[in-house]
């Protein structure tokens, strides 16, 4: 691969990403309450838009908490403010570092396939010139080429539609 393709360059030792592992342990136990919600509950209520609704539900739950429902624990909700609060903190910087992450592990996977279709069109190429054994190779790599239709797409494609 030419020099100006190739982005990221990089060895990481076995060390590095065991330490690496060790940090996000550690960041796991000053966080143990973390959940995981269940596939499909992406919802959120108290987004970008909706903190207003909350600064304003904050200030009249302190001057009118008559009207608190019973089965509100003011302390809870209190608890949860502050806690979205320190959240807000750290938790930027976490987004920001996987995405960084996410993107040169994208790279990195854009550069190996850069690579694999060179490779695999050289042996085409090959083959078409007669090179022994390129076609072989070229053939057994098709089986595999992403984006190939599967046997099911083809099988399907093959059928006549029913009049």
């Amino acid at each position: 691969m030419s020099d100006n393709n190739n982005r990221v360059s990089v060895t990481i030792a076995d060390q590095t990403v065991a330490d690496i592992l060790g940090h996000i342990a550690a960041i796991e136990t000053l966080l143990p309450f973390l959940l995981t919600r269940d596939a499909g509950d992406n919802s959120v209520m108290l987004g970008e838009k909706s903190v207003g609704f909350d600064e304003k539900c904050a200030g009249y739950m302190t001057s009118n908490p008559e009207f608190m429902p019973s089965y509100i624990k003011i302390s809870e909700v209190l608890k949860d403010r502050t806690a979205r609060t320190q959240f807000m903190k750290f938790l930027p910087s976490l987004r920001v570092l996987t995405g960084k992450a996410e993107d040169t592990f994208n790279v990195i996977g854009n550069e190996i396939m850069m690579a694999d279709l060179a490779y695999y069109n050289n042996t085409g190429e090959a083959a078409n010139h007669g090179t022994p054994g390129a076609g072989n190779v070229h053939d057994d790599l098709a089986t595999r080429y992403p984006g190939r239709p599967t046997k099911a797409k083809t099988a399907n494609s093959t059928q006549t539609p029913a009049k």
